[in-house]
C-alpha cells in the first residue's frame, strides 16, 4: 500500500498544478469581463436620425434649401476679420455669399460674395471691391475632408471594444474653408482618445514588477493588481500571461483609452 501511495502522489501534484493554472486563467478572464462591463457606458441601441442620413452618402438631393435667418450686420463681430487683403482670402465669417445649392456636386462653382460691414478687401488688381466672385468646390460642409474641420473629442467612451464604439461629435469647419450649408454639424465618430498611458511603460512594469501587479496598478486595474500582488503574480504564470497580453496590446488602460 505504501508503494501505491508513492506512485499516486506525483500524479496528484501534477493534477493540482494544472488545476491551479486553470483557476488563475479563469479568474483573470472573469475580472477583465466584469471590469469591462462596469466601465463601459450604457448607450441606447437606437441611432439618431442624422447618423442614418449621413451614412447614405454625400448626395445633394434638392436645389431648394430654406433660407437662413438673417442677422443684422451691427450684431456681427468683424474685429477678427483682416482688412486690405485679397477678398478671396477672407475667412468665411467675414463675407456674405449668395450660395446656390443647384450646383454639380464635386465640381468647381462660382458664387457672388461681398465683405461684411467694416471689412475692406481688394481684388487681384489691387483696387477695393464691394462685390467679388468666389470659386469653391460644390459640396456641403459635412462632406468635406476630415482635415478641413475640427470635431469635439469624447473622453469617456471605450476605444478598445468589439465592435468599435462611436460617439456624437460636434464639428466646426476651419475659418479659411468655404462650403455649402451649416459650418457646424454633428457627426458619428469612432472613439479615439488617450489618457496618457504609455505602452512601453506598461510593458516594462509587466516584465520587471509584474509579479507584484505594478503593471495592472499603472493601467488603473486595481482589482487585477491586488490579485497579482497577493498571489505573487499567480506563481509567475499570471505574470508571463500579462507580459504577452500587454505586449500585443490586448490589455489596455482601465478607462478605455489608447496607448501613446
Amino acid at each position: 500500500m505504501a508503494t501505491s501511495c508513492r506512485m499516486w502522489r506525483p500524479g496528484r501534484g501534477r493534477c493540482l498544478k494544472h488545476c491551479g493554472i486553470f483557476v488563475i486563467l479563469f479568474m483573470d478572464l472573469v475580472l477583465q469581463s466584469v471590469n469591462g462591463y462596469l466601465s463601459s457606458p450604457q448607450v441606447s441601441h437606437q441611432e439618431p436620425a442624422f447618423t442614418r442620413e449621413a451614412q447614405r452618402g454625400p448626395i445633394i438631393t434638392s436645389p431648394v434649401v430654406p433660407a437662413a435667418a438673417s442677422v443684422s450686420p451691427t450684431d456681427e463681430d468683424t474685429s477678427k476679420c483682416p482688412s486690405r487683403g485679397l477678398c478671396s482670402r477672407l475667412p468665411a465669417d467675414c463675407i456674405q455669399c449668395n450660395y446656390q445649392h443647384n450646383c454639380t456636386y464635386g465640381k468647381p462653382a462660382a458664387f457672388t460674395c461681398k465683405p461684411k460691414k467694416d471689412v475692406h478687401c481688394i481684388g487681384e488688381s489691387g483696387q477695393q471691391q464691394t462685390n467679388f466672385t468666389l470659386s469653391i468646390i460644390c459640396q456641403f460642409c459635412w462632406q468635406l475632408d476630415p482635415s478641413l474641420y475640427r470635431c469635439s473629442n469624447l473622453t469617456n467612451c471605450m476605444t478598445v471594444s468589439c465592435p468599435r464604439k462611436r460617439y456624437n461629435a460636434t464639428c466646426e469647419v476651419l475659418d479659411h474653408v468655404h462650403c455649402l450649408g451649416k459650418r457646424s454639424f454633428q457627426k458619428r465618430l469612432f472613439c479615439n482618445w488617450t489618457g496618457g498611458y504609455k505602452w512601453l511603460t506598461a510593458l516594462a512594469l509587466s516584465i520587471t514588477l509584474g509579479g507584484f501587479g505594478a503593471d495592472r496598478f499603472y493601467l488603473g486595474q486595481w482589482r487585477e493588481g491586488l490579485g497579482k500582488l497577493f498571489s505573487f503574480g499567480g506563481l509567475g504564470i499570471w505574470t508571463l500571461i500579462d507580459v504577452l497580453l500587454i505586449g500585443v496590446g490586448y490589455v489596455g488602460p482601465a478607462d478605455g483609452s489608447l496607448y501613446i
